[in-house]
């Protein structure tokens, strides 16, 4: 009896453990996983492990698990992973669980940079992410730093920028913000829609050298085989849809393609490694055949699978509604509610605004009543200064006239007194001169009285001489006069006017599809086919180039602006790369 065997089996976002017996083959552990997980679009997965040379490999399903050269270890280590790519996601994907693993992987890819992804892509990529996994932003929840332990950017993205980690959450937080209700499920399918026009996205590269010896890279993916130089993963050269390959096969030292066209000569490579060949092969088997059943009526299965996720998804979405009808009755409540409450607030504040006001008023009016019996006193008191001042002004006017009459009465008096002063002026000027002429006529006659004297003396001396002598001298006498003069003074007066000046008292008063017949080259990006999603990336590039290292740009930054440049896309890249016909593709390739 085959002995048990442990296994560990890693998904995106859990870790399963089984046991089996040693001769179980690659699909039945991989059907115990997706039963496991409740996953049954199980064609797009696989198990991913590391074999004893290192070399990370798929499980083959038609083989026995312990016979792949699983590495030697308790318990066997695998991933569950997804190993195939729809071309569309939003048509193919049906499970809300499938598109979850593939949300989840094609996220840490991106995250990784395995997956090239433009800044401003990254950034709305991971405001879907956070949709993802928080629903709807709620300003009351989701309060700054709720982000602040998220992976959310390459690494590369981080550098090649002068923001802060603060800086690109806020930005982030603006985006998630921006879907509002969007459910989970549907942020998880819109990250997809615009991933996977990524050029990076879905391929499986493998280095290779054509028979001249070029290294190159060869892509497998959902479309096809393309050839890329081997500096440049993003554009490739040549390209062969599934619809022109026939059969595939390889050995030790060459990979054979053969096309559909018999014209065409084989495409023949070989691989760096040998194990590559075995790889590819797998690779190019599940893609092939997926790509052809996708262009077939699906099965019962699947029709009863997309019947069950429609009814489902019509389910969530009657839920959603009615949830929806509840949630804006709740908010119309509420905002009726808060609207109420507002009016109340706004009631109560004109209230007191009122009250305030009435108290203002009320002060005011207080204020100017005592305003106005100041004045009135005031007033009063001007009236009794103005009174006062009249009369003193009639006393002054009384004063003034009689000053005037007394001055008038003066200067009459002052004239006559003049005149009279003239005249005795004059009488004494007349009689000073009647006095002189008295004066003088009486020195005439004292000269006279003298010269008479004189001649009586002679006259007595000779009578005497004449005569016996004798002394007797008759008495003699003298003639005094003596005169007084008298003068006469005016005194003058002045007058004297007062004045006063007055004040003057003031007071203030206050489509998608693919075609019907899912022609891939006619394919459109969804940022060309959602105007919205295209302003939104623009907005984004506009905003990071104000704080971008163009120093720090690797070589994939380059080449996608390069094809931003031109104008390129993936499927106007896919288109160009599959013009001509096969056999002229296949010489371009050999001669690459």
């Amino acid at each position: 009896m085959p002995k048990q065997v442990n296994v560990r089996v890693t998904t995106m976002d859990a870790e399963l453990e089984f046991s089996f017996r040693g001769n179980t083959k690659g699909r039945q552990l991989l059907e115990q996983v997706v039963r496991t997980i409740g996953l049954r679009e199980i064609w797009y997965f696989g198990l991913q492990f590391v074999d004893n040379r290192g070399l990370v490999s798929w499980l083959a399903e038609d083989k026995k698990v312990t016979e792949q050269n699983v590495k030697n270890e308790t318990p066997l280590q695998f991933k569950f992973r997804v190993q195939y790519y729809p071309e569309d996601v939003d048509e193919e994907l049906i499970q809300d669980i499938t598109r979850k693993l593939f949300f989840l992987q094609v996220k840490d890819h991106i995250l990784s940079d395995e997956i090239y992804c433009p800044p401003e892509t990254a950034v709305l990529l991971a405001s879907y992410a956070v949709q993802a996994k928080y629903g709807e932003y709620n300003k009351s929840v989701h309060r700054r730093g709720y982000l602040s332990s998220e992976r959310l950017l390459p690494k590369r993205v981080l550098d090649q920028h002068k923001l802060s980690k603060e800086q690109w959450e806020d930005r982030i937080q603006v985006w998630h913000e921006e879907h509002k209700t969007m459910l989970k499920e549907d942020a998880i399918i819109e990250y997809l829609k615009i991933a996977q026009d990524l050029e990076m996205y879905g391929v499986t590269y493998f280095e290779i050298r054509n028979k001249k010896g070029t290294e190159l890279w060869l892509g497998v993916d959902a479309l096809g085989i393309n050839i890329y130089p081997k500096d440049d993963r993003l554009t490739p050269k040549i390209g062969f849809p599934w619809n022109e390959i026939g059969n595939v096969s390889f050995d030790t030292k060459k990979f054979i393609i053969k096309p559909i066209d018999k014209k065409s000569p084989p495409i023949m490579f070989h691989g760096t490694q040998p194990r590559i060949h075995k790889s590819i092969m797998q690779l190019a088997k599940g893609n092939h055949i997926l790509y052809t059943r996708r262009r077939m009526a699906d099965n019962i299965e699947v029709q009863q699978m997309k019947a069950q996720a429609k009814q489902e998804r019509l389910q969530k979405k009657m839920e959603r509604d009615q949830l929806e009808g509840e949630k804006k009755k709740r908010e119309n409540i509420e905002r009726e509610k808060q609207q109420m409450e507002r009016e109340k607030q706004e009631l109560m504040m004109k209230l007191y605004e009122f009250e305030e006001t009435t108290k203002r008023a009320e002060r005011d009016l207080q204020e100017q009543l005592d305003r106005a019996m100041r004045l009135e006193e005031e007033r009063r008191r001007v009236e009794q200064e103005a009174a006062r001042l009249e009369a003193e002004r009639m006393e002054a006017i009384i004063a003034k006239e009689e000053l005037a009459r007394q001055a008038e009465e003066q200067m009459k008096s002052q004239e006559q007194l003049a005149a009279e002063l003239a005249e005795y002026t004059a009488k004494i000027t007349e009689l000073e001169e009647a006095k002189r002429a008295k004066e003088e006529e009486a020195e005439t006659w004292h000269m006279k009285a003298e010269e008479v004297e004189q001649s009586l003396l002679r006259t007595k001396e000779e009578l005497q001489s004449v005569r016996t002598p004798s002394n007797s001298a008759p008495p003699g006498g003298s003639l005094h006069s003596s005169s007084s003069s008298s003068s006469s003074s005016s005194d003058n007066e002045s007058d004297h006017e007062h004045s006063e000046e007055n004040s003057t008292y003031s007071a203030e008063l206050h489509s998608q599809d693919i075609g019907e017949d899912h022609l891939e080259e006619d394919r459109l990006t969804e940022a060309e086919k959602n105007e919205r999603l295209r302003k939104q990336l623009m907005d984004l590039s506009s905003d990071l180039e104000q704080s971008r290292h163009d120093s720090k740009k690797t070589q994939n930054d380059l080449l996608h602006a390069e094809n931003v440049r031109v104008g390129r896309d993936k499927y106007k890249t896919l288109r160009q790369i599959r013009l001509g016909n096969t056999k002229q593709r296949v010489d371009e390739f050999e001669a690459l």
